[in-house]
């Protein structure tokens, strides 16, 4: 398994996590606790979000991730019926300049700035990799 960044790891496992809390978050005991995460399950999770995870990675992972399914739970109890829903804490206001139509920069001034250049284009590194 190829070991992504932490960052790229990040932005995908959030939806997983969600994903997952949804289909263990109705696996409680028999008094209504909240039963941990398996390590299979992290596993699943792991390669999921395309991550190689070391054995004390995916205990690790499985405690903290427990942890955080469980404080989601409790706050599913909270009773936020009087609170407004918001998208942001304080009021934002436009804060955009007017759109001015300006001379944009020259095409060779752009290059001159580019690591590598061909046909009046910028040559940037691969990123993706085709699969045929």
């Amino acid at each position: 398994m190829r070991r992504e960044t932490s960052s790229q790891a990040l932005n995908g496992i959030r939806h997983l996590i969600i994903r997952e809390y949804n289909s263990a978050a109705s696996r409680t005991n028999e008094w209504g606790v909240h039963m941990a995460l398996t390590r299979e399950e992290v596993e699943h999770i792991a390669q999921l979000a395309r991550l190689a995870l070391s054995e004390d990675e995916k205990e690790m992972f499985r405690s903290q991730l427990s942890a955080i399914l469980s404080y989601a739970e409790r706050l599913q109890e909270l009773d936020t019926d009087a609170i407004p829903p918001t998208a942001h804490a304080v009021d934002v206001q436009g804060v955009m300049r007017d759109d001015v139509v300006r001379p944009s920069l020259p095409r060779d001034a752009a290059l001159a700035n580019a690591p590598q250049a061909q046909d009046g284009f910028v040559i940037v590194p691969t990123v993706l990799e085709e699969h045929a």
